[in-house]
C-alpha cells in the first residue's frame, strides 16, 4: 500500500513511481509502461489522474505514444 504524501498531487507521486522504474530497468526501453486503466488498479486513483502521469511523462520524453498500441519506454537519446 502506497503512503500518500498530503502536500503533493498524486500525479506527480505516481509519475515519480514510473520514472524510478524506468530508472531501475524494470520497464526497460522500448517496453510498454502500464496503461492508465493499470495506473487506476495498481494506484488506486481516477483516470484523470492516470492520464496526467502519462502527459507529464510524455512532455519529459520518458515514453511515447502509438496510438491503438500504447506507451511505451523512449529509448536514452545518444549524446552528440
Amino acid at each position: 500500500m502506497i503512503e500518500w504524501a498530503p502536500d503533493r498531487p498524486r500525479w506527480k507521486q505516481v509519475a515519480d513511481i514510473v520514472r524510478k522504474r524506468i530508472a531501475d530497468g524494470t520497464y526497460a526501453p522500448g517496453t510498454r509502461v502500464p496503461s492508465v486503466i493499470q495506473l487506476q488498479a495498481e494506484f488506486g486513483i481516477a483516470a484523470a489522474t492516470g492520464q496526467k502521469v502519462h502527459r507529464a511523462l510524455r512532455d519529459e520524453g520518458a515514453i511515447y505514444t502509438e496510438p491503438g498500441m500504447g506507451s511505451f519506454v523512449s529509448k536514452p537519446e545518444k549524446p552528440a
